[in-house]
């Protein structure tokens, strides 16, 4: 039996390449992690951006606990199996009535890993509606395999480098809307896109990519990955160590050191 999912749902994510929703937060959890980033955020006077959104669970407490919640975790597992490596982690806002979008496009178009069985946990930290720009899916668009990218970049494309393929539009596709509290589960090589945010409230998304321990890169940087779950009998990644003390001269140096690689394996500053 699944951990966390149903047998419906793991059958739907091999079969449709996603499934949605998946509850994971209460509502004093949501409402917890939202507050301590926006401590922050109001610390530094603007949301927060490039480098600390990208692997933010090297540098913050409330990261951290969120891509080891056991709820995500579970879940994960149910689709690709007890011993599991967090690769990525990056905070997607789209500030309240802002044009912030993302190009349709694989993830894998950046990660470059093999075998391609990594998976995006796109977790809302508020609601994530068609109003407020939620992710778009094109279902069964997993079993093409690689499809080919080409640069987009667009000024609010939330990805800087914007790679997108060709002959989708925004329309395309179908709606994976979220409550704030839940999640969504997307494989590599599920097409995928997302619209502007038209609502009063920001749209906070946390896309936490996590791969099994066979999983390797295929380029020639070895880029960082962190153990969350299980047992890692490989080595493909450069080890990274869980969080000490939040935004500690250490936390600060290995949250550098493992962007810096992420930056050169795929190309793009997110």
């Amino acid at each position: 039996m699944p951990l966390k999912l149903t047998e419906a749902q793991v059958a739907e994510y091999h079969e449709q390449g996603f499934t949605a929703p998946v509850p994971i937060l209460t509502e004093d959890e949501v409402r917890r992690h939202r507050a301590a980033l926006e401590a922050y955020e109001g610390i530094k006077g603007k949301p927060l951006a490039f480098p600390e959104k990208s692997k933010c669970h090297l540098l913050f407490d409330w990261a951290d606990a969120l891509v080891h919640h056991p709820a995500v975790l579970d879940a994960v597992e149910d689709v690709i199996g007890p011993d599991i490596l967090l690769f990525h982690f990056t905070l997607q806002t789209k500030e309240a009535h802002r044009a912030t979008y993302a190009e349709w496009h694989q993830d894998d178009a950046y990660f470059r890993l093999e075998p391609a069985e990594q998976v995006t946990a796109w977790l809302a930290l508020s609601e994530a509606s068609e109003l407020s720009g939620c992710m778009r899916m094109i279902p069964g668009s997993h079993k093409r395999g690689t499809i080919s990218h080409f640069d987009k970049p667009g000024e609010e494309n939330i990805i800087r480098r914007g790679m997108t393929v060709d002959g989708l539009g925004p329309k395309d596709g179908v709606l994976a809307p979220l409550k704030a509290g839940e999640m969504s589960l997307h494989h590599t090589h599920t097409l995928h896109s997302s619209g502007p945010n038209d609502s009063d409230d920001r749209r906070i998304g946390l896309t936490l990519s996590y791969v099994p321990t066979r999983c390797r890169p295929t380029s020639e940087t070895r880029p960082s990955a962190l153990l969350v779950r299980g047992t890692d009998r490989y080595g493909h990644f450069e080890p990274e160590q869980r969080l000490g003390q939040e935004l500690s001269p250490e936390a600060r140096a290995a949250h550098r050191r493992a962007c810096g690689l992420y930056v050169q394996l795929a190309g793009i500053a997110a």
